[in-house]
Formats: C-alpha cells, sequence, structure tokens
C-alpha cells in the first residue's frame, strides 16, 4: 500500500481529530442514540429531518429548504469528497446539525477542495457519527416530525 493511500485510510477511519469526543442524539420522545463527535463542538436543536440522495451533500447543506433542521443523512459515506466553493446553493451552511453513519475527514476528490470536517467546524455546525441512520430514519417514517438535540459539549 502506498504511504498516501496507508495516510487516507488512517485518517478516513478518524471521526475527530480532537480525540474521539463522544456526542449525544436525544429526540423529542426520548430515543437517544450515542457515537462520535463530528464538526463543531456544542450543542444544536431542531426539527429532525432526513435525505435519501445518494450524492450532493453540500448542496443539501447549503439548501435553505433545510433551515435550522439537523439533518439525518441516509448515504453511509459522507465527507469523503470534501467540498468545493462554487457548489453551495447559498452563501452559508443552513442546517442545524448533522447525523450520519461514516464520517471521512479526508476529502479526496482533486481541485480546491476543503474537508467537510473543516467546513462544519467553522460553520459551527455540531454534528454525530456512527450512527444507525437507517434505523433512526425508520424511527422517524414511524413516528413523525419531531425536534431533536445533538450535544458533543459533555466528558469524552
Amino acid at each position: 500500500m502506498s504511504p498516501r493511500a496507508s495516510t487516507y485510510l488512517r485518517a478516513a477511519m478518524t471521526h475527530d481529530s480532537k480525540g474521539d469526543r463522544k456526542a449525544v442524539l436525544m429526540l423529542e420522545d426520548g430515543t437517544r442514540f450515542e457515537g462520535q463527535s463530528i464538526g463543531a463542538v456544542g450543542t444544536t436543536t431542531g426539527e429532525v429531518a432526513f435525505n435519501t440522495g445518494m450524492y450532493g451533500y453540500q448542496e443539501i447543506f447549503t439548501d435553505p429548504s433545510y433551515k435550522g433542521q439537523v439533518l439525518v443523512m441516509a448515504t453511509a459515506h459522507i465527507g469523503n469528497y470534501g467540498v468545493h466553493a462554487e457548489e453551495n446553493e447559498s452563501k452559508s451552511t443552513q442546517i442545524a446539525g448533522l447525523v450520519v453513519r461514516n464520517f471521512s475527514e479526508v476529502a479526496s476528490r482533486v481541485g480546491e477542495v476543503e474537508p467537510l470536517a473543516d467546513r462544519l467546524t467553522r460553520d459551527g455546525i455540531v454534528g454525530i457519527a456512527d450512527i444507525d441512520t437507517r434505523g433512526l430514519i425508520q424511527h422517524i417514517r414511524d413516528c413523525g416530525a419531531m425536534n431533536a438535540l445533538i450535544s458533543s459539549d459533555g466528558d469524552r
């Protein structure tokens, strides 16, 4: 394996370069999920929504129709191709929080790419990874719309 590939794989398996900070997702009905913190450290709230698109996460996160929502992504891998400045739907990230199954801090696309982790941190977006997003989406479909909270500002 090349040194570059080895570095990529090692970094892609690391969800939080700040020391694997834990995070929790709480739904309005009391359902609780624990995972790894991604993005900014803190607490955020909003109506939980989900997206089943297979690509285009940058456009989704900057889409004003998701403003203030805690967004669950059905796609298994998020962050793997980074973000490009020209692919935004608005001037800023619109979501209030992000829930994903697998998160990559390494952008593997050619060109002027910013890692998604850096964008989330800069924009103050609190997120959580290592969540069973398929199960969570089924729960939302069964129980209906509700509010959610993501917090990563507790103990590691």
